[in-house]
């Protein structure tokens, strides 16, 4: 719980991070402040503010807590599997990897995604195909549980959306994954395929944490 509050309201800088929580952290933690007295909703940064910054950010919210964190780009690698990993990094060193802008790892939040095998391509943004998704989480007692689901992906078309006062063209794509016990999880991701970006997905991070929904906020 410690970790999941400082993942959440940690927006006092960092190496490389100072320019984006100088001109919005203290606006953040003082919306989170009013929230939390039951005062105010929930502050927006603006694309003025944005586009005074040259690295790229990531907005993410935890949605069963409705509550967000500013994440910053803290490395990017390849393995021997297909796909680009890049880790988006807090203030306090809690962490989301993605492959190819698809969900495989969390760190710091508490019941964290350890690792993933997702159905990703080289060159390919976002999920490349339906297929099989095997998720190893921390549980509470500290083990390690394997989930196996099995995913359709459906292209839902061409899509634009707007993320701050920016107009992106998309398209839309649905994956719907059965878990071998029983239940559904569903992602959705709104992918460029010309920049090689993700701008916005609704993805789940295991039965501990729920959905997280990411924006990218600059390129």
């Amino acid at each position: 719980a410690a970790c999941l509050a400082l993942l959440l309201t940690g927006c006092s800088g960092g190496t490389g991070t100072t320019p984006l929580y100088t001109q919005i952290g203290g606006a953040v933690r003082a919306t989170i402040a009013a929230r939390k007295a039951g005062r105010a909703p929930r502050a927006e940064v603006t694309r003025a503010q944005l586009d005074t910054l040259t690295d790229p950010f990531l907005e993410v919210t935890v949605e069963r807590r409705d509550i967000l964190a500013y994440l910053f780009i803290s490395t990017i690698r390849r393995d021997d599997s297909p796909g680009e990993i890049v880790q988006w990094r807090s203030d306090d060193d809690a962490t989301i990897t993605m492959r190819n802008g698809v969900l495989i790892a969390t760190r710091g939040i508490g019941g964290d995604m350890i690792s993933s095998v997702v159905p990703v391509a080289e060159g390919v943004t976002g999920p490349a195909h339906g297929g099989e998704r095997r998720h190893d989480i921390r549980t509470g007692n500290l083990q390690i549980a394997q989930l196996v689901l099995a995913c359709d992906l459906t292209d839902l078309g061409p899509e634009t959306i707007v993320i701050v006062e920016r107009a992106h063209r998309t398209r839309h794509l649905a994956e719907r994954c059965a878990a071998e016990g029983g239940g559904v999880v569903e992602n959705d991701y709104w992918v460029d395929s010309a920049r090689g970006i993700v701008w916005q997905s609704r993805q789940w991070a295991g039965p501990h944490i729920g959905y997280l929904r990411t924006r990218r906020l600059t390129e």
